[in-house]
């Protein structure tokens, strides 16, 4: 199972350590490795959510997921994004970002970082959409810190409420972190670029997300018809007609996937650049890095990781919440990457271990209230705002 699933990511880690030796020695070697490492770190609560969603998909789309999803990861946003930061920023060419960035390495990074409000807004805004709807959940049953759940699960009955939450943590952001002249004398206010950065990031969670709501709210109803109609024509001898609506609705889901990724993958782009300039060592670290993520991702699925242990999807979406304020506080001032790396472990290892403890708890008494709030140890999937 672990060298099926791992395959894929020990293959292009060899692969990525050997061209990172063959472009630069054992330095680009090193450098590499340690990128890889900030990756993974920065990006496994990443992990815990994509398989909240994956494993409503099937095999097909778990592939799909593994290598085209990769390829987009890697290619796309550890690669192309930061090129095209720099191409729409400095108004250049595509052309002549990548050759800025192969023989202007100092500009391009500058150039990389003058951009990083409009990066930190958007993926602040996108992620804190995340853990707001599912803290304001009122329809899950299993609670983590339910002092802090309960109360908030009810005030879920209010329309719209992550919504508003979130704009009014833009309007902070905007108005007293992003004045970007405080921290660059000469630069000019760039709380308008953090207005529309951010609502670009809320509106795009509400397209994708409500796509794959919609889609997955036809395909229950269809497996409910489909159920029916399997009934009906084995009780007549036929055979039952074929539900074609999940395909719709997994393509939605994987986009979702590939949104949320992005989001998740501003911080590592921009704190690759505290550790090298070169967007080829970045490439390959934070690429080897992602493919470890969705390697795990897969495992988590398969593994059926998510019911056996009942709260880490609750540390993986605090550590989400944490993520995107820090993205938020990072328009104005600087936050080390090992202290984002090291919160979003820290609330995703308590939460293993809290799980751990409750499933001691339940072998104890046999069983028999093992299901606590929920009544069974296996948890209800927990998705973001129905995705």
């Amino acid at each position: 199972m672990v060298l099926r699933t791992f395959g894929w990511s020990f293959g292009v880690t060899a692969a990525g350590l050997v061209t990172a030796f063959l472009f630069g020695g054992w330095e680009a070697f090193a450098l590499v490795g340690i990128l890889s490492i900030l990756e993974i770190s920065l990006s496994f609560d990443n992990a815990v959510v994509n398989a909240g969603v994956l494993k409503k998909m099937n095999e097909f789309w778990q592939k799909i997921f593994l290598t085209i999803g990769i390829l987009i990861a890697v290619f796309g946003m550890r690669l192309v994004f930061p090129i095209v930061i720099v191409s729409v920023s400095a108004q250049l060419g595509p052309i002549e970002a990548v050759d800025l960035a192969l023989n202007d390495q100092e500009r391009y990074e500058q150039l990389v970082t003058d951009a990083h409000p409009s990066i930190a807004a958007f993926g602040g805004m996108f992620l804190l959409m995340i853990f707001l709807n599912f803290i304001f959940d009122q329809d899950r049953d299993v609670h983590w810190l339910k002092v802090i759940e309960r109360p908030l699960a009810r005030f879920g009955q209010v329309e719209g409420l992550a919504v508003v939450i979130a704009l009014i943590v833009l309007l902070v952001s905007g108005s007293v972190l992003g004045t970007h002249a405080a921290l660059y004398e000469g630069h000019a206010d760039e709380s308008a670029t953090v207005y529309l950065a951010g609502i670009a990031g809320l509106l795009t969670y509400l397209i994708v997300n409500g796509l794959s709501s919609h889609f997955e709210n036809k395909i229950e109803e269809d497996e409910e018809q489909q159920h029916e109609a399997e009934e009906a024509a084995r009780r007549a001898g036929k055979q039952a007609p074929v539900v074609l609506l999940a395909g719709k609705a997994a393509f939605f889901m994987f986009l979702y996937l590939e949104v949320l990724d992005a989001s998740f993958s501003f911080d590592g782009v921009i704190g690759a650049f505290a550790i090298t300039n070169d967007p080829v060592i970045i490439a390959l670290g934070l690429g080897i890095g992602a493919m470890y993520v969705r390697s795990l991702t897969v495992y988590l699925v398969r593994q059926g990781t998510l019911d056996e242990y009942r709260y880490l999807e609750h540390g993986a979406h605090y550590a989400i919440g944490a993520l995107g304020i820090l993205l938020l506080i990072t328009i104005r001032w600087h936050v080390n990457e090992v202290i984002t790396g090291l919160i979003g472990v820290a609330l995703i290892g308590t939460a293993f271990w809290t799980s751990v403890r409750h499933n001691r708890r339940d072998a104890l008494r046999g069983g028999d209230e093992g299901g606590g709030e929920g009544g069974s140890p296996a948890q209800k999937p927990e998705v973001p705002s129905g995705v």
